[in-house]
Parts: structure tokens; C-alpha cells; sequence
């Protein structure tokens, strides 16, 4: 008995980081150059295949860039000296219905909206340090001096 609850402890100790998380809302698709991720107060690097959470902070370095992918298929694009908040994430797979919150400090970021401005043009805004933008179901670029 005691040898079980000492593997079940384990491994409530090993996941509860990914469970403090939240559910994964995207995945880095590419990167270039310098790119980590701010992450409770820890600052990681960023590899392709990476799962991106709420809250999660992209920064890129001078020769960097990253590409990433949301579970609703809106893709972002950050080039060099980038920062960008993935500030809020909801998605219903099942009607696509959701909200997205996301902020640009610094740096270019370009945007292939997903299902979630489809479905409802009101639900996606992107911040930047003058202005909110109002995501109408487009593709458009964001440069942030």
C-alpha cells in the first residue's frame, strides 16, 4: 500500500506543473535565432513542436523569429526583438465558438486569423501599447516601435 501511494504521489508531483498550466492553446511551428517563452516567472527556450500556454510570454532575441499555430488555426508570425503576450484563449472545438486576447510590447508580429473570428468577429482583439485591435476575420501585420 504504502509503495503505491508513494507512485501515485510521484506522479502527481511530475504532472502538477503541466496542470497549473491550463490545457495547451498552441504550438511553436517554427523558430529561428533566439526565441524563449516566459512562463511563471521562469524564462525557457523555444523549440518546434513546444506547446504554448495562457498567459505565456514570446520573446524573440535580434536574429529571431517564431511561428505558431492555435487550436482554432489562427497563426501568428513574430519577427526579430518581438514581445508578445498569449494574454487569453478560449475555444469550443465543437461549435468554434471562443474567445482570443493576445498583446504585442514590442517587435512585428503578423496574424492569419482562425476559427475563432470566423464564428464570432467580436471574440478576437490584439493589444498593442496605443491601441486595441478588433479581429474581423483577416490576415494583417502589426510593427510596434
Amino acid at each position: 500500500m504504502k509503495l503505491i501511494f508513494a507512485a501515485i504521489l510521484s506522479l502527481a508531483i511530475c504532472l502538477a506543473p503541466a496542470l497549473a498550466q491550463g490545457p495547451q492553446i498552441a504550438q511553436v511551428k517554427k523558430t529561428a535565432g533566439q526565441v524563449t517563452v516566459m512562463r511563471g516567472g521562469e524564462r525557457l527556450p523555444v523549440a518546434i513542436g513546444d506547446p504554448l500556454f495562457e498567459k505565456d510570454v514570446l520573446e524573440t532575441g535580434p536574429d529571431g523569429g517564431v511561428g505558431l499555430t492555435f487550436n482554432d488555426n489562427t497563426v501568428f508570425s513574430a519577427g526579430p526583438n518581438s514581445q508578445v503576450a498569449l494574454d487569453q484563449f478560449r475555444f469550443d472545438s465543437d461549435n468554434f465558438r471562443g474567445e482570443m486576447h493576445a498583446g504585442i510590447s514590442k517587435g512585428t508580429l503578423t496574424v492569419v486569423s482562425g476559427d475563432i473570428a470566423r464564428s464570432s468577429p467580436e471574440a478576437m482583439k490584439i493589444t498593442t501599447p496605443t491601441a486595441t485591435l478588433g479581429v474581423r476575420g483577416t490576415t494583417f501585420a502589426i510593427q510596434v516601435y
